[in-house]
Order: C-alpha cells, then structure tokens, then sequence
C-alpha cells in the first residue's frame, strides 16, 4: 500500500514537472470591487474561494480573506498578518489534499473581455447594484462560472470561460 502511495506521488511530481495540468470545472466565485486606483477603474475582481475557508471570509474584504488563507496554511503563524485575525485560524481545518483551489485565487478583469461569454450579463449585475455590494464578499456577490483550471507544481490559476449564472442564484 505505502508503495502506490509513494508511486502515486512520483507520478503526480512528474506530471506536475511536465508542465500545467488544466482542467475545465463549473464553481461559485465571489466578484468584489477592485483595489482602489486609476489602474483598475471599471474592473471587477473575480475570487475563487476555497470551501473550508468561504464562511470565514464572507463579510470580510478581500485582503482579510486571503490573511485568513494564509494562516490556515503558513506553518509559522507567528507573522505580522496572522497576529489580530477576527478568526482563530487554530481552529479551521487545514485543506484537504488536491482540493480545488488550493489557495485563495482572484483575476481581475477589465470591461473589455468580450472573450468570456455572458460577462456582459456579469456587467449589468454589477452595473444595476449599489457599488458598495461589492465591498466585502457575500453570497449576494457570488456567481457561478465555468472555469479553466491550471494547476502547476509552481501555482495555481484560474480563467473566466463563461458566466452561467448571477444573483440571485
């Protein structure tokens, strides 16, 4: 047993080594406000949350969050972000191995990606509610999309293909 585990792994460790591994999914992802500036003015930030950490993160912002994903994983939570959290992160279950995602992942996106199908229905979402919605995340700002999912030994990433639905869900 203990040695198609270590197999298994070798293979997984060489698959990786070969290069990104992609796969299309269908997930809810969060939409926020992007940072502040001129650089991000009319973008939509889109966060893929993992489940564990979703109930800890809604109501919070998106730096809150990923402060919170961070310490879930650091194995020194002795760090500037981790001291003053609203959460015990002690006390929220580290990922399970191979979920999706790994991480907390965000990809903003500029009014001009006519490539994704239905992001103009994501638009007028976001047009018609107050901008102030999209402060901090909630189940109110949470749309389901399909996904390209690219897992490498590096990262993780992800890229908008289409938007199936918008709120309410």
């Amino acid at each position: 047993m203990l040695v198609c585990r270590i197999t298994g792994l070798l293979l997984l460790a060489s698959a990786l080594a070969a290069g990104p591994a992609t796969s299309e999914r269908e997930e809810f992802l969060f939409v926020l406000n992007p940072p502040p500036g001129p650089t991000f003015q009319g973008a939509i930030q889109v966060l893929w949350i993992p489940a564990t950490v979703q109930p800890h993160c809604l109501g919070k912002t998106h730096d809150q969050c990923s402060a919170i994903d961070y310490c879930i994983r650091t194995t020194n939570r002795n760090v500037s972000q981790c001291r003053n959290l609203a959460v015990d992160v002690s006390r929220i279950p580290k990922y399970p191995a191979g979920s999706y995602p790994a991480r907390v992942l965000s990809v903003t996106y500029f009014r001009a990606a006519d490539t994704i199908k239905n992001f103009s229905k994501l638009l007028q979402y976001v047009d018609a509610s107050p901008k102030s919605e999209f402060d901090r995340l909630s189940l109110k700002s949470r749309i389901k999309a399909r996904i390209r999912v690219k897992r490498s030994a590096d990262d993780d990433d992800f890229e908008l293909l289409e938007v199936l639905a918008v709120p309410p869900l």
